[in-house]
Order: structure tokens, then sequence, then C-alpha cells
């Protein structure tokens, strides 16, 4: 079995990693490592994590760099440069996992394939009552205050079959970071996401591009591998515009590699 590492993003919101942690811990199959992919947040973050390093027995490591700024590609680099799994799970850290979730993307892996995991979104109201109780919210597709409501069914037979069919055409579309899973090896062979996306937006189809025209395919992930996404209010698009940019020349140039990427950060 290959050693898989999960990868949580975050950035000033510990009430809501400490959900995801929470949700980490209830995995019926555990990660070999964790690693806090951490954007540069304030000292309460770095608490909560020590914390958790004393009730998660599997390596607990806490990548953080200083506030610049979104920075998301830059630190999710580094967090996977200190990675020493084969396989990457890569999610944010304002998700609540469904118990089974590491072990159904670890039944949809696949090396020279990249997976393309669902979500439920909480509205506003639901995630606000979540975050201010004290105890762990039991959630399912029968619960109020959610949408993609069928992205909550968790049905390995139906998943094995529809997951395990790649994409007949490589496609960008509905590509969302916050569930997604590749070998490292894949990944550093596309040199990782592209640091010259900065600001919110498009780091995350810009991998999935450089990794469909490097001919490692697209599955997507379906009745498993189930997160439950806590409302946050839309981020500033300022920085859309070169970063589509970026995402446009990639395409049309079909490269497969970007020049600012992970390289930097490995021996």
């Amino acid at each position: 079995m290959n050693k898989v590492a999960l990868i949580i993003s975050t950035y000033n919101r510990p009430k809501a990693l400490y959900l995801t942690l929470e949700s980490v811990i209830r995995q019926s199959y555990m990660p070999n490592e964790i690693i806090i992919a951490d954007d540069g947040s304030h000292a309460e973050t770095s608490e909560l994590i020590e914390l958790y390093r004393n009730r998660i027995l599997e390596p607990l490591f806490h990548c953080r760099h200083s506030d610049k700024g979104f920075q998301l590609s830059a630190i999710r680099n580094k967090a996977i440069a200190l990675s020493t799994a084969e396989y990457i799970i890569s999610i944010d850290g304002d998700l609540i996992l469904h118990r089974h979730f590491i072990r159904d993307h670890l039944r949809t892996k696949e090396f020279g394939c990249f997976v393309q995991g669902s979500r439920v979104l909480l509205s506003e109201e639901l995630t606000r009552q979540i975050e201010s109780e004290n105890t762990f919210p039991k959630l399912d597709w029968f619960s109020r205050g959610i949408t993609n409501r069928l992205n909550g069914i968790c049905c390995p037979v139906i998943s094995g079959w529809s997951s395990h069919k790649k994409i007949l055409f490589d496609s960008i579309n509905g590509i969302r970071g916050c569930n997604m899973a590749f070998g490292r090896k894949d990944f550093v062979t596309v040199n990782g996401f592209n640091e010259d996306i900065t600001g919110w937006g498009r780091e995350d189809s810009e991998l999935a591009a450089r990794f469909c025209n490097h001919n490692i395919h697209r599955k997507n992930l379906k009745f498993g591998g189930i997160v439950h996404h806590l409302f946050h209010p839309e981020r500033s698009r300022d920085s859309l515009y070169q970063n589509d940019a970026i995402l446009e020349k990639t395409v049309n140039q079909k490269l497969c590699v970007c020049t600012n990427g992970i390289n930097k950060y490995l021996d």
C-alpha cells in the first residue's frame, strides 16, 4: 500500500479547521501523514494544531509561511514538498469529511490520473450553528440547510463503477481544489501549482489543465469521498483577470509544466 498524505489548506479560520481535524480523527482509514498548509494564519491556528498533535497518532506537520496575501499555490507546494507520501489528497480547512472520505479516495486512486471529488454546500445559518456548538455535527443528505444534496450520498458500489471510468475528454470544468487527489510524482512532473497565480481563483483549474496536457487523466469521485463545505463569504476577485490570462495561456499553448512551481522546494 502506498503512503498517503492529507494536505489541509487553511488561513485564519480556526473554528473551521477544528471541525476539519475532528472529522479526520473519525476516519475509518487514516492517512499516513497530515500536513497543514497554513497561508500565514495568526497564533490561534498554531495553538489549535499543537493541541491535535496529542490527539492524532499519525505524524502531523504545520507548514506555515508569513502572511503576504492570498498565496495558496505557494503554501500548497511547500506542504507537498515536505510530504514523504506517494499519494496526495488535498483539501481545504473548512470541510467536514465523511468518515469514509480517505477510504473512498484510496479506492479510486490511480497513478497517471488525478481525482476531482465533489462537495455538499452548507448554508450560512447552518454553518453558524455548527461553529457555535461544542458537539461534532451529524450531517447526512437529509440534513436541513444544505445544497448539492445528492453529493452527500455514499454508495461504494455505484462509486466504484462510476469513479473508475476515466473521462473520455479531459475537462477542467468544475475543478475545485478543495477536494482533489493525485500522485506526488505526477504532481512534481508538471511542477505543482503555478505560483504566478496569486489572489483567489484558477490555481486549481490551471493545475488540472497541465495534468490533462500531460496525459494525466481526470477521474471524478462520485457517491464517495464526501465533504461538507462550511459557508464562507465570497472572496475578493481582484486577481481573477490576470489569473484567467495565465489559465488561458496554459490551455491554448497546451503547456505541461509551469516555471514557478514546486521544484524550488525540492532537493
